[in-house]
């Protein structure tokens, strides 16, 4: 059987349950990468029909993912062969495998799309990757192994967030050098940003080990400034298995800067805040143990990977209720909105 065969096999076993309206038009063809932690392939959604339209095969262990800024190619960091993997929108193939210098977790690409700064989890470092050549140009040295890294959206700054070491650590792009850090009592989990008007960055939301919501941190004088716990659930609706010290994780920024989304694993539920105030806006329950947050370009749907019911909820952003639930791989994690043009 052809490996084209078997993608259109798995896609068809799949399914899915319910079908939201279609996205309002779009520059490009938009999907949704999920990728599966507790197996070796990564599912493709079409958002205009929250279906499974193709499955990636043969990437041992996915943690995080991220694409090119044209949406011709994603990287994947493959957990088992320790690289980044290149694979192609076109044929949905791994093209290449860019060799890392540890165990990798999750990774960022600047808005140019020339570098890629990956998360070193089995070692003290962010690994720098020149995407044109396919290798890795230095390390950044960090004060533990790097959980997750983020690029701003104005492209000056990447971010490392460190769980043993509590700290969040800022990355100057031009020169890879650290700048600034800002230390936390517990570690340093998924971010998201909020921008200014200008495009540059103004605050930072943090979300912390132990800790059922996130912190809020001022960019221009680089300190925490609030904590915003999230709701608390009757304790008969609540549960506690499976969290990975980390009852928050994910975070979703609207493009148009008016809402932010993020994660409740003991409640299954997602909460919406809105922006610059942080009002809580309400909240919808989800599958189990939503783990990873990605947003259409429109603004209009949120995907939640619930890494424990193996399945993605579509939430539309208007309504603030769940449209679909799709049916994807094992343990569902990290995820991506790439506009294929």
């Amino acid at each position: 059987m052809t490996s084209a065969s078997l993608r259109r096999l798995l896609v068809l076993a799949v399914g899915f349950l319910v079908v939201a309206p279609p996205l309002s038009a779009q520059a490009g063809r938009v999907r949704i990468i999920q990728t599966n932690a507790g197996g070796d392939n990564v599912h493709l959604i079409d958002p205009t029909t929250q279906q499974v339209v193709d499955v990636i095969m043969g990437i041992q262990i996915p943690h995080g993912v991220t694409a090119a800024p044209d949406g011709s190619e994603l990287y994947i960091t493959n957990e088992v062969d320790h690289t980044v993997d290149v694979v192609s929108t076109a044929t949905l193939r791994v093209t290449a495998k860019i060799p890392l210098s540890d165990n990798p977790n999750n990774l960022a690409i600047t808005p140019d799309g020339r570098k890629l700064y990956v998360a070193i989890a089995g070692a003290p470092w962010v690994d720098v990757i020149d995407t044109q050549q396919q290798r890795r140009l230095t390390r950044i040295p960090m004060l533990s192994g790097v959980h997750n890294t983020y690029v701003t959206p104005d492209g000056l700054f990447a971010v490392a967030g460190m769980i043993g070491a509590r700290t969040m650590t800022v990355i100057d792009t031009q020169t890879d050098m650290p700048v600034w850090s800002v230390h936390f009592d517990g570690g340093v989990r998924p971010i998201g940003f909020e921008r200014n008007p200008d495009g540059s960055t103004k605050r930072a939301f943090v979300q912390i080990s132990d800790y059922h919501g996130f912190y809020v941190v001022d960019w221009a004088t680089r300190s925490i400034v609030e904590r915003i716990r999230a709701p608390e659930l009757p304790l008969s609706q609540v549960s506690n298995d499976a969290l990975q010290g980390s009852p928050s994780h994910g975070f979703a920024v609207s493009p148009d800067g008016t809402q932010l989304w993020t994660t409740s694993k003991p409640n299954s539920h997602l909460y919406v805040y809105s922006l610059p105030d942080l009002r809580l806006l309400g909240g919808v329950e989800v599958g189990h143990d939503p783990d990873w947050l990605t947003m259409t370009p429109d603004g209009r749907f949120v995907y939640s990977a619930n890494a424990g019911s193996n399945n993605v909820s579509v939430i539309d952003t208007r309504e603030i209720r769940e449209v679909a639930r799709i049916p994807v791989g094992n343990v569902p994690k990290r995820n991506h909105t790439v506009v294929i043009r």
